[in-house]
């Protein structure tokens, strides 16, 4: 018999094997990275091996109602913004997945988590940035200290080595992983280079695979590419179940204090929820009052090209200011510029004032910010919008102390929104003696707010006495600007 061959050319790159050499590797394409590899080492860990051994062992299914809804339970992070971006918290036997710039406080929010979150286990934190005395001297800097809270249940380990976290994974037992980043994980069964697309699938699957079979949870750091889309393949996105995304509210890192956490995958709760925090010297802080982070307090009156939205974020109410200014186009194409607002949506108010109102914006380049640098997306800022266009572009101020919340239509009418009732109360808070917002909306809003609150029927009434509706932009502008004589044009 033909003696069966004692090694294979195996890629350092992807982990691919050939029965003889090659230049280069048929699957990654790269070049001089197949190496002679003995085959026990090869396959020691190979999944084929791996079904081998449990090959006496029949696969069961079991029905659905005999499954314990205690394995869905979640646990506190301790940190009440991101319980509200996860859905209620942390999900047991899932995976987190964290992106974002360098320096915006990824690893800072993982330490914070590990010694606030509300559980009696241990906690696991993967460093492979970072030495031990590095991760130290963060926690010191946070208040995280033995004579503190929470560091008495953390567990350091710093190293990327798959093979040494499995070991202390299965030592310690611990609720909680944090792996920092997933871009330094290494196995010498996905080769030898550390950061490649094979390491980075091969080693995030093997630590999300343990945690689905035990009641813990796993955090997942992850860089950026200059894009803004976590670095490394999309599949790692597939696996986890949550992808988070840190921001800033200027999109420079290091150049402010303000962070945004969003969630773009959720498979446990709403990604429309968003978590907003402040960089201070103890690290991240929650904001109690996010509304005033948008809104900038001004004596007298406001300038020309200033409107307030209220705007829903999930499931919380925020003020925000939107800001507007129009000047001559300096070619032949007027641009817009915002950030913040999509451009096309500002595009389409844009083209709706100069249809019903007959003033002339296609002339203009069009500038559109939101205070305090936070994105906007919900439909509900489009009549504040409309009304600071037309407020840049005329010259005219608003009124200070009104609130807006309107969606137009192309046929220039003010449709309704959902949840009037909480950007009412949210107003009412903050000091605002005006509402402008959809027609239709009032009589039925008076009957949810009373619904809500069946006992406080004078605080309805003081909500809704306010409240002025209009039926389109017409009315809209007709409403902030009385002493006008402007007829619009057709």
């Amino acid at each position: 018999m033909k003696k069966q061959k004692a090694f294979v050319f195996r890629c350092s790159s992807c982990g691919h094997e050939e029965h003889k050499w090659l230049g280069r590797c048929p699957e990654c394409g790269e070049w001089n990275t197949l190496t002679e590899t003995p085959v026990s080492q090869s396959r020691a860990f190979s999944p084929r091996e791996a079904g081998k051994r449990n090959a006496g062992v029949r696969p069961q299914s079991m029905p659905l109602s005999s499954v314990d809804p205690l394995e869905g339970t979640r646990l506190k992070s301790g940190i009440p913004e991101l319980d509200r971006v996860l859905g209620g918290g942390i999900m047991k036997r899932s995976a987190i997945l964290v992106g974002g710039e360098p320096g915006i406080g990824k690893s800072t929010l993982l330490l914070q988590v590990a010694a606030a979150a509300e559980t009696k286990g241990r906690v696991l934190y993967v460093s492979g940035e970072e030495s031990a005395g590095q991760v130290k001297m963060r926690a010191d800097r946070l208040g995280i200290s033995p004579s503190g809270t929470g560091s008495d249940k953390i567990e350091i380990f710093c190293s990327g080595n798959l093979e040494d976290i499995e070991a202390i994974i299965e030592a310690v037992k611990p609720v909680l992983i944090m792996i920092d980043s997933a871009q330094t994980l290494v196995s010498a069964e996905a080769g030898l280079t550390p950061g490649t697309i094979n390491q980075m699938k091969y080693c995030c699957w093997e630590l999300v695979s343990w945690v689905k079979e035990h009641d813990a949870a796993l955090f997942f750091t992850a860089h950026v590419t200059k894009d803004g889309i976590i670095s490394g393949p999309k599949s790692l996105e597939h696996m986890v179940d949550t992808v988070l995304y840190f921001e800033d509210s200027t999109g420079a890192a290091n150049d402010a204090d303000t962070r945004f956490l969003r969630a773009t995958k959720n498979r446990f709760g709403s990604v429309d929820e968003i978590g907003i925090f402040t960089m201070g010297e103890k690290g991240l802080s929650t904001v109690e009052d996010p509304s005033l982070l948008f809104l900038v307090r001004r004596e007298g009156d406001q300038p020309p090209g200033i409107a307030t939205a209220a705007v829903l974020e999930g499931s919380r109410t925020l003020l925000v200011e939107i800001q507007a200014l129009t000047v001559p186009a300096k070619g032949s194409m007027s641009r817009v510029f915002s950030d913040r607002i999509d451009s096309a949506r500002v595009s389409r108010v844009a083209a709706v004032i100069e249809k019903h109102l007959g003033l002339r914006l296609s002339d203009q380049d069009l500038y559109v910010n939101v205070a305090g640098g936070i994105r906007i997306s919900e439909v509900g800022v489009e009549l504040a919008l409309a009304c600071a266009l037309y407020s840049a572009r005329t010259n005219l101020a608003l009124p200070s102390k009104t609130v807006m919340a309107g969606e137009l239509s192309l046929a220039g009418e003010v449709r309704p929104l959902r949840r009037l009732s909480g950007r009412l109360k949210a107003a009412e808070n903050l000091g605002f003696s005006s509402f402008l917002g959809p027609a239709q909306a009032k009589a039925a809003e008076g009957r949810n707010i009373k619904e809500d609150n069946p006992q406080e029927d004078t605080s309805s009434a003081e909500l809704l006495k306010n409240y002025q509706g209009v039926p389109d932009i017409k009315a809209a502008i007709r409403a902030v600007f009385p002493k006008t004589a402007s007829t619009f044009g057709s």
